[in-house]
């Protein structure tokens, strides 16, 4: 979403103790001036960083030593100007106004064999399984007469993190590895509970427990790790996320699950110096988490832009004061434009039809952001214009949701908890519904064809989301309105088209994801 979660999740009209080498930290006193990204031109961070650090006015915070990066506390004016006179420093910027927001949403051939994982098959025969419309349009329930996902696999939810007392989420949620790195520094547990909501939704999508009541997640035996790097406003500073993938590359993070974007622009230019220091420290996270073998799925944004062909960023900073400008393909969306990251754009419960009226799959949720080279797969987001149907029927997706927190369209359960009597589901619509689904798939996989011995490689399990979703051609015929109203672009003001062919395009990607075929098929190509 712009600059804010308010494109990856909208509920429109109405609608680590640090375990792993090379951590490093000093304590910096609370409110001592603002948090520095500071980048090294090696990816190390040198013993003496403390000291140089110190010398320019700042204290050290966290240091990432595998990445070159370091997360720095000042108040002095100068500090960056400061800093930059050490040659090892490529930048270093001030994260204060690089914070994306969470808005208030509310307003066919053989396959090889099996891995040797275990698994075991789950049922879909909760409570609210009958409302679960997104699960049975991805195939879940037949996945889960094969595996529910195997308890060695584990899940990342980068998100604000996820609530620990949720009876649908507690028997799979593995607290030794989950953290809170909204400081930039690690601190492991149950220090990551979830104060906004945001992240307890995406988890329940990923791994909600098949019980017997509430839910069922996509991957349901698997176990979920709650990396918090929002904060109950929804920010999302670039110090957290930095530490979130890093704390997933070095906790035995399978696959992560990322709907949110990572800085107050919707679009950061490589040539912008302020920007740069940020957005490449976020890559360098990421690219060092996907070479530990972590898959990294990601929400595509609810703009309505094609993010393969920018031109206008009128939303960011989203944290002060918006600033219309012009901006083109030098400019990215982080993480979902980093080489090797999963985009997933969403659709709703409604077929689309060819030009003669035949269905050819289900129709793209208006709010969704597209790109050629971008959009790898689709999910079920929900859709609350053009996705109401009788199974859908306000167009949203239920999950999980902390029963502290306001929700407008929600179901409750007693189930006599101690800890939590009111047990709350929440309905809501975004990219950020729709990215889970595609993580869960992806931890189905890793379930059924990893190795005890050794992770399955990104690019493997990519290829397998791939070659195993059911292809969407784009549609030939819109419903009225799709095109001139819901589906303009909030930055640009236009209609982004659909673009290429059944087999691959800018709306679908490869196709939407098939859970069934994903775990008894191999990849076609």
């Amino acid at each position: 979403m712009p600059a804010r979660l308010r494109v990856l999740l909208l509920a429109v009209l109405g609608l680590m103790l640090f375990a792993g080498t090379g951590g490093a930290t000093t304590n910096a006193p609370g409110g001592a001036g603002e948090k520095y990204i500071v980048l090294y031109r090696s990816q190390s961070v040198p013993s003496d960083a403390a000291t140089t650090i110190a010398k320019a006015g700042g204290t050290l915070v966290y240091s990432y030593a595998q990445i070159g990066v370091a997360v720095a506390q000042s108040s002095n004016a100068s500090f960056r100007a400061n800093l930059l006179k050490d040659a090892r420093i490529d930048d270093a910027s001030a994260t204060a106004k690089f914070a994306t927001q969470l808005p208030n949403e509310q307003a066919g051939a053989e396959g090889p064999p099996p891995g040797d994982l275990p698994n075991a098959p789950a049922s879909d025969a909760d409570s609210l399984s009958p409302l679960q419309w997104d699960m049975r349009q991805i195939k879940t329930p037949e996945a889960h007469a094969i595996t529910g996902g195997s308890q060695v696999v584990l899940v990342g939810d980068i998100d604000t993190g996820i609530d620990f007392n949720h009876p649908d989420l507690k028997p799979n949620i593995d607290v030794a590895n989950s953290a809170n790195c909204l400081s930039g520094e690690p601190v492991q547990g149950t220090a990551a509970q979830d104060d906004n909501g945001h992240g307890t939704h995406t988890a329940g999508t990923i791994a909600a427990a098949s019980n017997g009541f509430g839910i069922v997640g996509v991957a349901p035996n698997v176990r979920i790790a709650a990396i918090k790097a929002g904060n109950a406003a929804g920010f999302f500073f670039p110090e957290a996320v930095v530490c979130s993938f890093y704390w997933a590359a070095t906790h035995g993070v399978d696959v992560t699950n990322n709907s949110y974007f990572a800085d107050p622009f919707l679009f950061n230019c490589r040539n912008d110096p302020v920007q740069r220091a940020i957005w490449k420290a976020e890559q360098r996270a990421i690219t060092y988490a996907e070479q530990k073998g972590v898959t990294v799925v990601s929400a595509e944004g609810n703009a309505s832009e094609d993010l393969a062909h920018p031109t206008v960023d009128a939303t960011s900073p989203d944290d002060t004061t918006p600033v219309t400008r012009d901006v083109t393909n030098a400019c990215v969306v982080i993480p979902v434009e980093v080489p090797g990251v999963i985009g997933v754009t969403a659709t709703g419960n409604a077929q689309q039809t060819d030009s003669n009226g035949n269905p050819t799959g289900y129709l793209k949720s208006f709010y969704s952001n597209v790109g050629i080279g971008v959009t790898q797969v689709t999910a079920p987001g929900g859709d609350s214009v053009f996705g109401r149907t009788a199974e859908a029927v306000n167009g949203r997706v239920l999950s999980t949701y902390p029963p502290n927190q306001p929700c407008t369209r929600k179901v409750t359960e007693n189930i006599g908890d101690p800890t939590e009597p009111t047990v709350v589901y929440c309905y809501l619509q975004g990219t950020s519904m729709a990215s889970p689904h595609v993580a869960g798939v992806a931890a189905l996989i890793v379930s059924m064809f990893g190795k005890l011995n050794g992770k399955m490689s990104p690019g493997q399990v990519t290829a397998y989301l791939d070659g195993t979703a059911d292809e969407q051609p784009c549609p030939g015929t819109l419903p009225p309105t799709y095109e001139s109203v819901f589906g303009v672009g909030t930055e640009s003001g236009t209609f982004a088209p659909c673009t290429g062919g059944p087999a691959y395009n800018s709306w679908y990607g490869h196709g939407q994801v098939n859970a069934f075929t994903a775990v008894t098929h191999a990849p076609s190509g």
